[in-house]
Parts: structure tokens; C-alpha cells; sequence
């Protein structure tokens, strides 16, 4: 493999071609007109524009891309995570013209992406479920019989969905008809499928999910776990490798676990099986991202292992480079997603000019980005402008590395999730391990943001004064008021 094309934007796509090009493997970059000053765009070897700004006229038309990858000579496409990653046509498409897909075969994703189909897979391979419907329920006097069987409070979710969508918490049998038409309205808005299934609702759950890599000899590995426990809109904002509440007993049955359902649906390359775990250290299995996740740089930092390197050797037809035996976790990782979002208004995407856009620096920050100062976010993707991740000997010096991380990232033009990081990483509950997926309901509020960050607000009197002092005229400088301004609060624990 010689030539990869990467059918993605934005971070990933930059991560994948530094890897590519430390493997001496050419990259090929495909982008919108929205992305056309992109980073990833200067960083590829070739750049093919394909399309207008919208993502089903550019990064999810499968004939555009498979015409750039055969005009480029690419003998490979990774796909990285979103927009065609868990896409069984564009799989069967690139296997159709002899293209190597990096990523799982398409029946891998089929039965994987479809979550009645993954618990049927779970179920044969002994991976613990929560109790629900034995299959896709259609009809109000079926649901009312499965959520009887199964008690209250209960989860209504759509069969092909994920990121929220389609779900609906059941609290009482008064309330199941409107939350029943409501959860099959969105699954077929959202994904075409209507299909819904129930199962008990876990009131108190961790979201803890096991990093798995397998290749075409049979080989299946995990590396170990990852918490993503604190969400907003069921979507993650900050995680960690290890989790702090596992023990190596229960961390070698997730593990094995994790691998036995991958071995299940014949599993190839890297992917993640997510579990709940409840309040009485119960595992469920949840679902299989058939692809490599958004916070896979925690896992890299507590192994040592490239993902992406593993992921193209495995798509070479090459054996694992490790076995489960080789595997250690040395230290502890955490990460955070900066997104342009206000956390003060819900959580909603804010989009504008990156005026000031200042990285962090120094041991163990490790900064996944792809954008720089003076670019715009658009208003066409995911919002989220870069993965902050630390890494330390252990927990509370990762969180600490963390804090000092965040306040040296300095971004204005846009609103950022920064602030609420700074306050989750140093919350009582998050520190003492003691909090669940309900985080942002029980231990956050808007005006816990509200209050200047008094250091700054002095730093920059003290440069103002330091100036005037000298005899020259104070010109206030408007990117240094602008740095002061980045964050408009101060932390706050509980």
C-alpha cells in the first residue's frame, strides 16, 4: 500500500496522513469548497476538491470519492470516523474496484450497525445484555406487554440508530404511546428505519466502552478501556484511559468480552464495543463502532501503540505487531473535545472566526486539530475544533496536566466548551471517580460559568500598567484583549 486517500476532514484526517507519512505512504485528500483552505487540504501530498459544502454533496457521495481514489492511483481509503466510516455500500464499493478499504468488512458493519442484529451477535458469544424485547417492536400493545416483563423505567431506541437520536426514557405505562410514536417518528427521519426496540432503563450508568484490534489470522487483541461517562445530548465531551473504577478482574472480562463479539461478526482492523455499567458494577453491552473512535489518543498514550499505523498494516494483510500478553497500561490519559458550543446556552454550535487561536504546549499535552488562527468554523460539520489530551504517571496529575493545558489554550471569535472541561475535570464528583453519564443534569449550571477569571483580568492590568509606566502611550492592543476575554469564568467545586 503505497498511496492512501482519506475520506474524511478536518483532525482526522491530518492524525491519519502524519502516520501515513512517517510509514513513507503518500496521502490523498478529498475536500469540499468549504474546506478548501483547510490544514488537511496543504498537509496532503494531493488534494481533489469534490463538491459544495454540504456533506451529501462532498464527503458522503460514494461515486466522487471511489473517482478521485482511481484518477489518484490510491491502492487504499481510510475512511477515520463519521460521514462514510460505518457505510456498507462504500465498503462493498472500494472491495468492487479493488480498493482496500481501512476499516472492517461490510458484513462486519451490517451486523454491527444494526443493534437488534449486535445483541443477537452479543447474545451467542455470552456478552451480558440488559434485559429488553427479544426483537424490533412495532405495536403499542406489544411495547406495553415488554415494558410490563421488564419493569419501569425503560428505554425505547431505535434499531439503526445512535447518537441519541430515536431514543426515548419510559418512566411510567401512562406515558409509553407518545414516547413509542415519538422514538419511531425520529428513527425514520433520522435513518430510515422505524424499527425500535426496549430494554431497561440503567439509572445510574458508566459509560465505559474496550478498544479492540483484530487481523485476517485470527489474531484479536484489547487494549484495555476508555471512560466516556460525561455527555451532553448522549455525546461524549470528556474521556480517560483507564477508567478509575475498574478492576483488573473486571477489566479482563470486559476485555474478553469486547473480543469474543468482535471474533463473532469476524471482526477485522480497530473498533470499539461500548458497555454500560450500573451503580451495582453490572456490564451490559451496548454497541460496536465498526471504526476507530473520536478519543482513540487516550488508548495510544496508556499503550503505546498507533492505532492507525496498526490499522493499515492489519489492511496490508499483516499480522498484529502485538499480542494480548505484550499489552501493559502505563500511566493515565484523559481527554477533552473542544467544541464550538456554548455550554451556557445548551450546548449549541456556535460558528465564526478563530481570532486568536493559541495551542498549548509542553510535556504530555498532546493537541489532535485542524484548524488555525484567522480560519472560520463552518456551519456544514461537527463543531468540534480539536481533542485535547494529557498524559501523566497517574489520574490526578493527568487532570492537574489538563487544567494547565486548558488555560493555556487561548481561543476567541467563538464560544468554546473549554470552560465547562476546566469545571468537569475538577469537579468532586469527577475526581473522586464518584459520577455517571447524568453528570451535566446533577453537578452542572450555566452561571457556574459566569465569573471572570480573575488571574487573567489582573495579568492584563498588570501589562496595561506595566506600559504606561514606561511613558508610552497605552494602545490597547485588541488581541490581548481579546486572550484576557477567553474565558469568562472562573472554576467552581462542589
Amino acid at each position: 500500500m503505497k498511496k492512501i486517500l482519506v475520506a474524511n476532514r478536518g483532525e482526522i484526517t491530518l492524525r491519519i496522513m502524519r502516520t501515513c507519512r512517517e510509514m513513507g505512504i503518500s496521502t490523498v485528500a478529498v475536500y469540499s469548497e468549504a474546506d478548501r483552505n483547510a490544514l488537511f487540504v496543504r498537509f496532503a501530498d494531493e488534494a481533489y476538491c469534490i463538491g459544495p459544502p454540504a456533506s451529501s454533496q462532498s464527503y458522503l457521495d460514494i461515486e466522487k470519492i471511489i473517482d478521485v481514489a482511481k484518477r489518484s492511483g490510491a491502492d487504499g481509503v481510510h475512511p477515520g470516523y463519521g460521514f462514510l466510516s460505518e457505510n456498507p455500500k462504500f465498503a462493498r464499493r472500494l472491495e468492487q474496484e479493488g480498493i482496500t478499504l481501512i476499516g472492517p468488512p461490510a458484513s462486519a458493519m451490517e451486523v454491527m450497525g444494526d443493534k437488534l442484529a449486535a445483541k443477537e451477535t452479543a447474545l451467542k458469544q455470552n456478552v451480558p445484555l440488559i434485559p429488553g424485547s427479544d426483537g424490533a417492536v412495532e405495536y403499542l400493545e406489544e411495547a406495553k406487554k415488554v415494558a410490563r416483563e421488564i419493569g419501569f423505567p425503560l428505554l425505547i431506541k431505535a434499531s439503526a440508530g445512535g447518537g441519541g437520536k430515536g431514543m426515548r426514557a419510559v418512566y411510567d405505562e401512562a406515558s409509553i404511546d407518545e414516547q413509542l410514536t415519538l422514538a419511531m417518528n425520529e428513527a425514520r427521519s433520522a435513518f430510515g428505519d422505524p424499527s425500535v426496540f426496549i430494554e431497561r432503563y440503567v439509572t445510574s450508568p458508566r459509560h465505559i466502552e474496550v478498544q479492540v484490534m483484530a487481523d485476517t489470522h485470527g489474531n484479536c487483541v484489547y487494549l484495555f478501556e476508555r471512560e466516556c461517562s460525561i455527555q451532553r445530548r448522549h455525546q461524549k465531551v470528556v474521556e480517560e484511559a483507564p477508567s478509575a473504577i475498574l478492576t483488573p478482574e473486571m477489566r479482563k472480562e470486559m476485555g474478553e468480552c469486547a473480543v469474543n463479539l468482535a471474533k463473532g461478526c469476524n471482526y477485522v482492523g480497530a473498533g470499539t464495543v461500548e458497555f454500560l455499567v450500573d451503580d451495582q458494577m453490572n456490564f451490559y453491552f451496548l454497541e460496536m463502532n465498526t471504526r476507530l473512535q473520536v478519543e482513540h489518543p487516550v488508548t495510544e498514550m496508556i499503550t503505546d501503540v498507533d492505532l492507525v499505523r496498526e490499522q493499515i498494516n492489519v489492511a496490508r494483510g499483516e499480522q498484529l505487531s502485538f499480542k494480548q500478553e505484550d499489552l501493559q497500561i502505563r500511566g493515565h490519559a484523559v481527554e477533552v473535545r473542544v467544541y464550538a458550543e456554548d455550554p451556557q446556552n445548551n450546548f449549541l454550535p456556535d460558528i465564526g472566526t478563530l481570532k486568536t487561536y493559541r495551542r498549548p504546549q509542553g510535556p504530555g499535552v498532546r493537541l489532535d486539530d485542524g484548524f488555525e488562527e484567522g480560519m472560520d468554523i463552518p456551519i456544514y460539520y461537527d463543531p468540534m475544533i480539536a481533542k485535547l489530551v494529557t498524559f501523566a504517571e497517574d489520574r490526578d496529575k493527568a487532570i492537574d496536566r489538563m487544567t494547565r493545558a486548558i488555560d493555556e489554550y487561548q481561543i476567541s471569535g467563538v464560544t468554546t466548551t473549554l470552560g465547562f472541561c476546566k469545571f468537569a475535570i475538577n469537579h468532586e464528583a469527577f475526581r473522586s471517580g464518584k459520577f455517571d453519564t447524568h453528570f451535566v443534569n446533577d453537578h452542572f449550571k450555566s452561571e457556574y460559568l459566569d465569573e471572570v477569571d480573575e488571574r487573567r483580568e489582573r495579568a492584563l492590568a498588570a501589562f496595561i500598567g506595566a506600559t504606561a509606566d514606561k511613558g508610552n502611550a497605552v494602545k490597547t492592543d485588541q488581541t490581548v484583549l481579546e486572550q484576557a476575554a477567553v474565558s469568562k469564568w472562573r472554576l467552581m467545586r462542589k
